[in-house]
């Protein structure tokens, strides 16, 4: 499809929604607050493209979770019983397949069509470079937020630091910003022409200007550490990564009343409340099968309006319990039938290959040995952090392929030495973006020993690592570019071979199976 004509239809579906909302006349804003009412905030974080319903296979209560369609019609419920609702996005909306098919147009459709009052720019908004979303950021109807963003080159501001929405009289200042460490997680080519500067410091000024303007301050914020590319991650509490940055900034800047975050896809299931300022932090699971929910009570004082109650929650969307929206399923229906290449099946598989984010998995090695068999390479090396989707018991549709491995990256092949490989494998053990999952390699390791001394053994193909040898590596993009914060791979000689995205040698290489066979495990080894 040509991307003009997305983009173009994107600016005209920005401008109605723009027109609509000018028609709406609000109620004056002493008398709103003044009266105690009440004002819901909902919220999204992380969704990722998701836009079909998930299998909840951890929860034997529930069938499915999630789906765009279903959480449209989650928050238009909300809207029929409630009298003043808000609806922000805390960040990563791009990836899936349609969001890679359109580059982005998809998932900004939904939001248009779901009115979303402000979202914040998440490292995944980059995906298809910064250029791309400079352009269509300016095309939405609603603000889209980044505070600390500015272009490397000019020191210009990227995006819109803040904005004003108001609803009923109430008026709410929403501050957005990504943190740096979110700055990492992308090929960081995709944002080299942007800064990412220091969160706190960004946020302070624009909170002492608002706050004499308006009756409460939102932040948005997509920061903190990289979530847990694993499916079932609500259900081990192991893995989360918590709140910590939100925590931090909420003490260090007085005077936000809440704060809706993204990236650690750390779900709070009531909000936490900052001990000294008093400040409420939410976060969803992410892929849109939680909404986000908070309604406070206002009341008004000589300077400004305060928050005397509240109540905060993740409401689970149940996709059985839902309807689908109708005009948010005709839209994503439109859509899918303009590819009607991802229904291909490429193959059967005779069970679920699952992900996981903190040890070996069966979709890493299956994936990490298909990109070492594209190159011949000795080595394979796979983040578990790109891995999106488990791939699904019986026949697989080239979609399922595709969303669990959404991104634009190309096939990579390096030659590194052993030294520069065990620097790798130490930083895989720091679990800070997920263990890496390997191929043509044996690894032992115990993760109760300090950083950087965690590996025990490695073999390659069963000869145990020379550390001044030279061994051929292939893996994806963002790695070769020191992505993820594995920058030893920077270090490392690039092979020239021709241009080809890992997303169409994983079709291949699956439609040449047609019966799927799931690796082995024993390859990363954990110590007892």
């Amino acid at each position: 499809m040509n991307k003009k004509y997305f983009l173009n239809r994107l600016l005209i579906i920005g401008l109605a929604t723009v027109l609509a909302s000018c028609v709406s006349p609000d109620s004056n804003r002493q008398s709103a607050v003044s009266e105690g009412r009440e004002v819901t905030l909902l919220f999204t974080n992380d969704f990722e493209s998701a836009f079909d319903p998930i299998p909840a296979y951890w929860n034997p209560e529930v069938e499915y979770l999630g789906g765009i369609a279903h959480l449209a019609t989650l928050v238009d419920n909300l809207r029929e019983q409630e009298k003043v609702v808000f609806l922000f996005d805390a960040g990563d909306i791009f990836t899936g397949v349609l969001s890679k098919k359109t580059e982005g147009i998809v998932p900004m459709e939904m939001m248009i069509t779901m009115d979303y009052d402000a979202m914040v720019i998440g490292n995944h908004e980059f995906e298809y470079g910064w250029q791309s979303f400079a352009k269509m950021k300016d095309r939405l109807p609603f603000p889209v937020l980044g505070a600390n963003l500015f272009y490397a080159d000019s020191g210009m501001p990227y995006a819109q630091a803040y904005s004003i929405v108001e609803r009923h009289g109430v008026r709410i200042g929403v501050v957005g910003v990504m943190g740096q460490d979110a700055g990492t997680a992308i090929i960081p080519s995709h944002i080299r022409g942007v800064d990412v500067r220091d969160p706190i410091e960004s946020i302070r000024p624009y909170v002492e200007l608002l706050k004499p303007q308006v009756d409460l301050i939102v932040v948005l914020t997509h920061q903190g550490k990289t979530a847990p590319m694993q499916t079932d991650d609500e259900a081990h509490p192991e893995i989360q990564r918590g709140i910590d940055a939100e925590i931090k900034l909420a003490g260090a800047v007085t005077g936000i009343d809440v704060i809706f975050s993204g990236h650690a896809d750390s779900g709070t299931e009531s909000p936490y409340v900052h001990p000294t300022t008093g400040t409420l932090i939410m976060q969803t699971y992410g892929q849109g099968t939680r909404l986000g929910f908070l309604q406070l009570q206002l009341a008004e004082t000589k300077k400004h309006s305060q928050v005397i109650a509240h109540e905060g929650k993740l409401i689970p969307v149940v996709s059985n319990d839902l309807p689908p929206h109708p005009v948010v399923a005709q839209k994503l229906a439109k859509y899918k039938a303009q590819f009607p290449e991802l229904q291909e099946i490429l193959c059967f598989s005779e069970e679920r290959v699952s992900r996981l984010y903190n040890e070996e998995s069966d979709l890493g090695n299956l994936y990490a040995d298909i990109i070492r068999a594209e190159v011949s390479a000795e080595i394979g090396f796979m983040p578990s952090g790109a891995l999106r989707k488990d791939l699904p018991q019986g026949d697989v549709p080239l979609m399922d392929v595709i969303d669990s491995f959404p991104f634009t990256d190309l096939v990579a092949e390096l030659e590194m030495t052993g030294e520069q490989i065990l620097a790798v494998l130490e930083q895989s053990l720091t679990l800070e973006r997920g263990m890496l999952q390997v191929s043509g390699l044996r690894v032992g390791y115990d993760l109760s020993r300090p950083v950087g001394n965690r590996v025990m053994s490695v073999q390659v193909n069963e000869v145990d690592l020379k550390l001044e040898q030279l061994y051929r590596v292939s893996t994806v993009e963002i790695m070769a570019q020191g992505g993820d914060l594995f920058t030893t791979f920077r270090k490392a000689t690039r092979i020239e071979r021709p241009d080809i995205r890992f997303s169409e040698v994983l079709a291949k290489r699956l439609r040449e199976m047609r019966t799927l066979v799931i690796p082995k495990r024993g390859r990363l080894l954990p110590y007892s």
